[in-house]
């Protein structure tokens, strides 16, 4: 195959590759900027990005907001001149907040998805940030891209297409899970490549991407890069504590499963003591950090977010190890370079 770069407007990344962004520690500076400086896109996610700050549990979204530029910042130190971008849930409580810090703070790009980021191009309007959303549709393209032409004259920089295969939470129900299989889905996402194509706007393919092998039967299919997480995790340069990469290379297929997560989407997960026990009936409310807007603290079993900084501090049994697909699949602790290597064409 020929050597291709992902080009979005004037960035270049060398390697066709975005790090996917994952929620609460597992990917910020130390992960992103690694890839970053080895030619893919790395990627910040702003998921309670605040977490270890001592006054998280108080202020929340302040620290939260605070903690952006101290990471993107530390990403650019070590990414080389690469390229840095944060992962925003548009289903974050203050939303438009987040954006404008992430802006300010120099963020090459933005992408954004678990819900549909229609006021993106205004938030992000006279800055140089390249705005992308993520999408499991033809139907959630069509409306992003119809709304914003008509509404700012402006489309996507690029699109992400997630894919049922992914890790965390998902934009599919759990009978559309159930139903779909890479092959099935392969057809949506041909269409929503087609679709991207007469508007001249990239499309990244994202959600079980694990191999080269697998890159290049998206680029194939028309793609300009592939998104990629799970496979990032078990690196030394992942941000994760080494218990929870251990997790991964521990777990069997069969130990990856489905959840119902607290504020009310489908999730993949390692199957723990602790989803036992939210299974049994056991409920780990204790206090509200102010993370999503769908989840009701008075009627959730537990705090996300605080099921989530136990997993990615260690505290395995007491947490959410959210993973993709292929978590199974990781055998060993890798280099950023080293995966880097393998998917540079």
């Amino acid at each position: 195959m020929q050597k291709k770069q992902l080009v979005i407007g004037d960035l270049c990344a060398k390697v066709p590759v975005i790090q996917g962004g994952m929620g609460v520690g597992v990917s910020l500076s130390g992960l992103a900027g690694a890839v970053a400086k080895a030619g893919g896109i790395g990627i910040i996610s702003t998921a309670q990005i605040g977490y270890r700050e001592p006054d998280f549990a108080v202020n929340p979204i302040a620290c939260n907001l605070g903690a952006i530029e101290k990471e993107i910042q530390k990403a650019r130190e070590l990414a080389g001149g690469g390229i840095i971008g944060v992962n925003i849930m548009v289903a974050t409580r203050q939303y438009e907040d987040y954006v404008k810090a992430a802006v300010a703070a120099g963020a090459d790009c933005i992408i954004s998805g678990a819900g549909l980021p229609l006021t993106l191009p205004e938030l992000t309007k006279d800055s140089d940030t390249k705005i992308a959303p993520i999408v499991s549709s033809v139907k959630s393209l069509s409306v992003i891209s119809r709304y914003w032409m008509k509404k700012y004259q402006r489309k996507p920089d690029f699109v992400v297409v997630e894919g049922p295969l992914a890790g965390g939470h998902l934009g599919f129900t759990r009978e559309e899970l159930e139903q779909l299989t890479p092959q099935t889905y392969d057809r949506e996402i041909r269409a929503i490549i087609c679709m991207a194509q007469e508007m001249n706007v990239p499309v990244i393919v994202a959600g079980g991407v694990y191999t080269r092998q697998d890159m290049e039967h998206y680029l194939e299919m028309g793609a300009s890069g592939v998104q990629m997480a799970t496979r990032f995790v078990t690196t030394k340069e992942c941000d994760a504590s080494d218990a929870y990469k251990q997790a991964y290379i521990a777990a069997g297929r069969e130990d990856i499963v489905i959840v119902k997560s607290p504020v009310g989407m489908p999730g993949r997960a390692i199957h723990n003591a602790f989803l036992d026990r939210v299974a049994a009936g056991e409920r780990f409310m204790r206090g509200c950090r102010q993370c999503i807007k769908t989840c009701n603290p008075a009627t959730s079993p537990y705090c996300i977010t605080e099921a989530l900084i136990n997993a990615v501090e260690g505290r395995l049994e007491e947490g959410l190890i959210f993973c993709g697909s292929n978590a199974y699949r990781a055998d060993k602790i890798e280099t950023v370079a080293e995966i880097m290597e393998e998917f540079t064409l």
